[in-house]
């Protein structure tokens, strides 16, 4: 309810103005706001991983000392089962080594393989033996000889390394703070003495009968420690940029590296477990590995302890690696790693006292007492073993002496000490900066995890300088990025372009509102390339604009309004090789550019534009930014700054963003490419950047297309663009590439565009046939292959949605597959052949995933024939006939659909498609319940087919269920169901039969049918055929009524009247008035100019404003014919286009009296947005008001004023505005208002186009899109190429799916009996029915393969999921600092001093 209140007092408001006061008011105009449920669900998402950090490492570290301990010396379990804990031990420290290896070797064979540098490589595996060696020493030798609390504490010193690195190097930006490694040293040293002198007490008061040999195992744990600690040199080496030649050169080949080391640390564990247990200890015994059944508890035990370490420590590293990239380091991260090691010692404390009492037999007197019980109770089953064995480590500590306890707090001094010495050593974890979904690679220095000590593990591997992300905001290299949003539009309907529209001004307030709490700064420019802009006039001939780009100038201006409540400031009408441009200033400062291409100047369609718009923004800017001499300058004084709508400053828009992009490299320059009715969000177009800015192999990417509209053929589309993104291009993301980023909505890399054998290629005029279909039918997919032809990947974000209309009619679908079907097969296929080449420089395309291609490639070529073996089976299950029968009836239909594509023209095809897929429809619905039925009466559904369809109605409804906010989309999966056979059967036989037919299909035909200007003010008109005669009788109101015709244009109609009766001298005559009439208005504007100069200098105006009312603004004949002759030339007197002038009238309704007074009004706040300005900012509403409503008396709201009107108009408020500032003491605000003032009378301006850049287009349009001009015998060869590449694929086709066809019908034919695979009947309980169900192998093969292609798309999809969430919870996270918007700060220093703003200024 306050929502239509607030409209209606909007409304009221406008209506004060004007007699219009309606507006549209588009979906998604209004702002933003945040959601509180989505904070709270990222708040609870980042304690979900901070809480599964804390588990899985608690239970990883515990899990291990639990393994050490049973297999200790001292253990109570018999030496058979210590031998197999110890075993236990070695995988667990093989396990991450093995995940590193299969990784690893994984990227050396699909990915990329570069040769080592041999001395790096034999350093690096050096290095990698050391720590090797100091681990499984540490946890094979040393830790079984201690107990469970030593083994805690004993493991905190591995940051000795990384600490003495921090104090020679100098690691700290601020000098105080080498106090924490300084710290960090001293307590690790502390602790180590703390637990000499623990041991020596230990030894002296013979606690546990411990031995002196204790102390020799102290040292080697020291040495191993130290060992250990080596793991993370490279941390504090990146940090000081030492080596960074060497490091560098790792980057290529770690991956070659690591397959290496890995094998080499499992050779060193193995052998340490071999010389120690078996050379040393001889405990081995070979025997004792062949385990029987009474072993099974150990069994149990064992690899429950391993799978739990092995997995927990792998489960920790990577939530940690996702509180990283959710920006929850602190939280998610930091604080549950640091708490591990209290928190195990807190749980095992809390066993140990709450489960003590279940071992029975145990003596619950004394400590000493109850430990020296345990030995008589080891042997029996009912003892729970870890219990036991925890509480038998515990006996080992001080607690259990007979003479002092006090040393026990030796031992806990000592974990504190080790605690605080790796807390103070990794305090830089708890300020790192990071970007959200950041890789992997650039949060921790190596791959490789140590799972015997996963805490200190991951605090130390956390880079200590993350290249990427600054401490210094400003320094976020997303304010060093530029983004081109670039539409194409072609015959768009008004709604449509409201779309595309509206989204680009949410951008635009999204990236200038400076109250708006975000960090993701870029600048960005909106470019519209308007295809079929222009048309002849019949009868004059003259070029004018068409309804098309009348329509997006009143979306421009009513969207403008919408988001601001006045008209739009700055608007700029310039004439080009091309055609022309409009150049709109957004109400944030961004600029909005609209190219109006003219077909007879330069080529169009879409291919076409992208070139266009590539070579502008990256050929041509990025040469003007490379040369900085030849970025023009701006020298018009009113324009050479704006302000925006929420007061601040933007320096040279037009301009500023070339200044800008001299700082910018091609990797941070982006190209957002758009279709003519695409709606999106800002959020979206963010989550596409991400990408790109994290991965510099990405060169596109693009985001989820959600098709819009109502109808059928729409529900059919949802559900088909659904299935199509949750598993295909998801698959292709996580396997490979994805193979098309749409045009409609991706997002493209400057360099990668400008990369060899991409941009030059793009821009290739197709001449053969095979190029009509790959380069023109499907140009998206076709730049995608260049791009991932030339090693550059593409991706897919599913968080990225947009939202573009798709087609309602069947015809036009069926049209605009015809062109994606070909495309998409040509360009795939092309893909493949190149494929060794492919993926030897592309590293995301392997062998496999071409591979993958191939079958999907198969699976897709054989679709008919699959339908038609499908519409067999219903056939089979309906009608009950024999197989084949049925095929041979269900191949009927098909082969009689082929001819009618070869004979009928392709109005009756789809005719003729569209009833048959009625037909097919009745028949696939008839089969679904046949199935259902036939499932019902057998009493199960675990046959072939019914187990197929279960499992496919179970798949998608989960994947739906994953996708919440597109679940609704399964509903219109059973129309996707019985459209089947149209979609994949008579669609693909169209595509394949109409290749040759080369034209757009969609959107084709022009508004109106022709190219005559619609004439305003008709009254008459009529056509009159009267025998051969044909007569066009039309009478309109410039004929009619004489003065109205003096008003709208009398000088144009003499002109034409003297031209075309020759009469000189009158022309002459006509001319030399207009001079006179110059000189007359020159003198006006002069004594103005005195007058204005005359009155600011004596500050003439009395109070009560008698000045300004003496002054008349009454509107004159001599006025209005200024008005005509100035609009026949620009500032310079350089004659205008016939299209110029009616396109600058369209936006001159903004000079209206209403639209003057709503506009000031709205500058007037915007200026002065601050609290403490508020009496000020009403008095100044208030009284310039009422100075507009006494000097405009006379004239309607929808009446344009004309320049002398204007520029008395503007000396009257500057005044009175002055004179307000002067009474309340802001002088300082005196040039922000007039400033505002100048902005509201501002007209829209005709300039001129560089010379530099108008000679950019002309090159460009001779060298690549001159307007093609085919004689009649090309077309007529390209015509019978492109029918004999038609006929080639549909024999083909033909061929492959016919022999299918028939190798299933004499599989039919022989019978089930002689060729047939058994499948035992089962019912849903489990149960044996005694019967068999029989399949034909090709059947079962063809069904099981394509089964097995779903299970991979489903796991990828559920891979994909999961890092699209880590995306969304990470997005405008609330962990990072923000720094607010001073209020208080004015931009007064940004305004150029000595600047007079007059009223010739507005019309240069």
């Amino acid at each position: 309810m306050e929502e239509l209140k607030q409209r209606g007092e909007k409304r009221d408001e406008r209506h004060r103005d004007t007699w219009d006061p309606f507006q549209l008011n588009p979906v998604g105009a209004k702002k933003e706001k945040g959601r509180g449920c989505f904070q709270v669900a990222q708040y609870l998402v980042a304690f979900i991983v901070g809480l599964a950090v804390l588990t899985s490492a608690v239970i990883a570290k515990g899990s291990l000392l639990v393994m050490s301990t049973l297999c200790s010396k001292t253990s109570l379990r018999s030496p058979k089962e210590k031998q197999f804990y110890t075993l236990m031990l070695v995988f667990c420290l093989v396990f991450p080594n093995f995940l590193v290896f299969i990784k690893s070797l994984w990227r050396c064979t699909f990915k990329s393989f570069v040769n080592p540098n041999k001395k790096t490589m034999l350093c690096i595996c050096a290095i990698e033996c050391l720590v090797s060696l100091g681990t499984s020493v540490l946890v094979l030798v040393v830790m079984p000889e201690f107990d469970m609390l030593t083994n805690l504490f004993i493991s905190g010193g591995v940051c000795i390394s990384s600490a003495f690195m921090q104090i020679v190097f100098r690691l700290q930006r601020e000098k105080w703070k080498i106090i924490f490694p300084i710290c960090s040293l001293f307590f690790t040293l502390a602790g180590y003495g703390l637990l000499i002198f623990d041991y020596h007490i230990r030894v002296a008061l013979y606690v546990d009968r411990q031995s002196s040999d204790c102390f020799v195992y102290i040292g080697i744990g020291i040495i191993s420690s130290l060992l250990i600690s080596l793991c993370w040199w490279e941390n504090s080496l990146q940090a000081t940029n030492h080596l960074q030649d060497k490091l560098s050169e790792l980057d290529g080949f770690r991956d070659f590296v690591f397959v290496i080391s890995s094998i080499l640390r499992i050779i060193v564990i193995g052998g340490v477990y071999l010389v120690y247990h078996w050379l040393i200890q001889k405990s081995i015994e070979w025997s004792d590995f062949n385990l029987n059944e009474d072993d099974w508890r150990l069994l149990q035990i064992g690899l429950g302890l391993f799978f739990l370490q092995a997995f927990c420590s792998a489960a920790c590293h990577w939530f940690g690696v996702v509180a990283c990239k959710i920006h929850a380091v602190k939280m998610s991260f930091a604080m549950p790693v640091c708490c591990t090691g209290p928190a195990v010692l807190l749980v095992g404390m809390i066993i140990f006292i709450t489960q003590v009492e279940e071992l029975e037999g145990a003596s619950h007197g004394s400590l000493t007492e109850f430990c020296e019980s345990l030995v008589f109770i080891r042997n029996e089953d009912t003892t729970p073993v870890i219990i036991l064995e925890i509480s038998r480590s515990i006996c080992r500590t001080s607690l259990n002496s007979y003479y002092l306890q006090w040393p026990f707090s030796m031992l806990a001094l000592e974990g504190v000490c080790m605690w605080l010495g790796f807390i103070s050593c990794t305090y830089y974890v708890w300020k790192i900066k990071v970007q959200r979904i950041e890789r992997t690679s650039q949060l921790f220095v190596r791959r490789l995890y140590e799972s015997a000590f996963i805490d200190l593990s991951l605090l130390l591997n956390t880079k200590m300088k993350v290249s990427r992300a600054q401490t210094n905001e400003s320094n976020d290299e997303m304010q060093n990025s530029v983004i081109y949003l670039c539409a194409t539009m072609w015959h768009e309907t008004y709604d449509e372009m409201l779309a595309i529209l509206t989204s680009m001004f949410r951008l635009d307030r999204y990236r200038g509102d400076p109250k708006e709490k975000h960090n993701d700064c870029f600048d960005f420019e909106c470019h519209i390339y308007v295809d079929d802009a222009f048309m002849t006039e019949k009868g004059t001939e003259k070029r004018l604009v068409n309804s098309y780009v009348e329509d997006l100038i009143h979306v421009v201006v009513e969207v403008y309004r919408v988001f601001t409540n006045k008209e739009p400031d700055d608007v700029s009408i310039i004439e080009t090789p091309y055609g022309g441009r409009l150049i709109v200033v957004m109400p944030d400062g961004n600029m909005l550019f609209i190219h109006l291409k003219d077909k007879c100047l330069i080529r169009n369609k879409k291919r076409w534009s992208q070139i266009m718009y590539l070579y502008y923004l990256l050929g041509w800017k990025g040469y003007i930014v490379k040369n900085p001499s030849r970025i023009p300058n701006h020298n018009n004084p009113c324009k050479s700054h704006l302000i925006s709508a929420d007061g601040e400053s933007f320096l040279m828009p037009q301009y500023n963003h070339d200044n800008k992009r001299r700082f910018i490299s091609d990797d941070n320059t982006y190209l957002l490419a758009l279709d003519g009715d695409t709606d999106f969000q800002p959020k979206a177009v963010i989550l596409l950047v991400d990408r790109l800015r994290m991965y510099e192999n990405v060169g596109a990417a693009c985001g989820r297309i959600h098709p819009t509209g109502m109808g059928p053929m729409v529900w059919y589309q949802k559900f088909e663009y659904a299935v199509g993104h949750w598993l295909q291009k998801t698959s292709e993301h996580v396997f490979g590439c994805v193979l098309c980023s749409p045009g409609c909505f991706s997002l493209f890399r400057g360099s990668a565009l400008m990369d060899d054998n991409v941009l030059k290629r793009y821009t290739t005029t197709a001449t053969r046939a095979a190029q009509y279909v790959q380069y023109d039918q499907g140009e998206d997919r076709w730049l995608c292959t260049l791009l991932l032809q030339q090693g550059w990947r593409v991706e897919y974000n599913a968080a990225s949605d947009a939202y573009t209309n798709s087609p309602q009619e069947f015809k036009e679908f069926y049209n605009q597959r015809r062109r994606w079907g070909p495309s998409t097969l040509a360009n795939t296929l092309d893909l493949l052949h190149s494929g060794q080449e492919t993926v030897k420089k592309n590293t995301s395309i392997s062998r496999i995933y071409i591979f993958y291609q191939m079958f999907a490639v198969g699976s897709s070529i054989l679709g008919p024939a699959s339908v038609t073996l499908m519409i067999a089976s219903a056939f089979q299950f309906v009608l009950k006939l024999e197989g084949t029968i049925s095929i041979a009836i269900a191949s009927i239909p098909p082969v009689l659909y082929i001819i009618v594509c070869f004979v009928a023209n392709s109005n009756n095809q789809i005719t003729i498609a569209a009833l048959m897929s009625v037909m097919y429809a009745f028949l696939m619905t008839a089969s679904l319940f046949s199935i259902i039925g036939d499932m019902v009466v057998e009493g199960t559904f675990l046959t072939p087919t019914g187990v197929f369809l279960v499992s496919m109605a179970i798949m998608y409804v989960v994947t739906a269920i994953l996708h919440p906010k597109e679940f609704g989309v399964i509903v219109y999966g059973l129309m996707y169901f019985i459209c089947i056979p149209s979609g994949y059967l008579l669609l693909t036989i169209y595509s394949l039969v109409n290749m040759h037919v080369v034209t757009w299909g969609t959107r084709e035909s022009n508004k109106g049918g022709g190219e005559q200007k619609k004439n305003q003010n008709v009254m008459c008109d009529r056509n009159c055929k009267l025998c051969c005669w044909d007569m066009k009788i039309q009478i309109t109101q410039e004929t009619e009524h004489p003065m109205f015709q003096q008003i709208m244009g009398q000088r144009e109609l003499t002109m034409t009247a003297l031209t075309k009766h020759g009469d000189t001298q009158e022309i002459q005559a006509l001319h030399t008035k207009e001079e006179t009439v110059e000189k007359s208005k020159q003198l006006v504007t002069d004594k103005l100019k005195n007058k204005t100069a005359k009155d600011k200098d004596t500050d003439s105006i009395d109070s009560s404003g008698n000045s300004i009312n003496k002054r008349s603004l009454s509107m004159s004949e001599s006025d209005e014919e200024d008005e005509d002759e100035d609009e026949s030339s620009d500032t310079v007197g350089r004659p205008v286009s016939d299209w110029v002038i009616p396109v600058k009238d369209l936006f001159l309704k903004k000079l209206s009296f209403g639209n003057i007074k709503r506009n000031l009004d709205e500058h007037i706040r915007c200026a002065l947005p601050n609290d403490r300005y508020d009496e000020v900012r009403e008095e100044l509403v208030t009284c310039l008001a009422e100075t507009l409503n006494t000097l405009l008396n006379g004239v309607g709201p929808e009446d344009i004023l004309t320049k002398n009107q204007l520029a008395e108009l503007e000396y009257a408020l500057t005044e009175r505005a002055r004179r307000i500032l002067k009474n309340n003491k802001m002088k300082q605000l005196e040039s922000k208002i007039m400033r505002e003032i100048g902005k509201t009378l501002i007209a829209p301006q005709v300039e001129k186009l560089d010379e530099g850049e108008e000679d950019f287009w002309n090159k460009l349009i001779k060298r690549y899109l001159k307007p093609i001009e085919n004689n009649k015998a090309h077309e007529e060869e390209v015509t019978r190429e492109l029918k004999s590449l038609r006929n080639k694929a549909v024999f083909l086709y033909f061929i492959i799916n016919v022999l299918w066809v028939v190798a299933t019908f004499f599989l039919q034919a022989i019978g089930s009996d002689v060729i047939s695979i058994k499948i035992p009947k089962l019912f849903p309980n489990g149960t044996h029915s005694g019967e068999s169900l029989k399949v034909e192998p090709l059947s079962l093969m063809f069904l099981l393969s394509f089964a097995v292609l779903l299970i991979l798309q489903f796991l990828a999809m559920l891979y994909h999921r999961i890092y699209t969430l880590i995306h969304v919870v990470s997005y405008r996270s609330k962990e990072k600092d923000y720094k607010p918007e001073d209020e208080e700060e004015e931009d007064e220093g940004l305004i150029m001093e000595n600047i007079v703003i007059t009223g010739d200024d507005f019309f240069q």
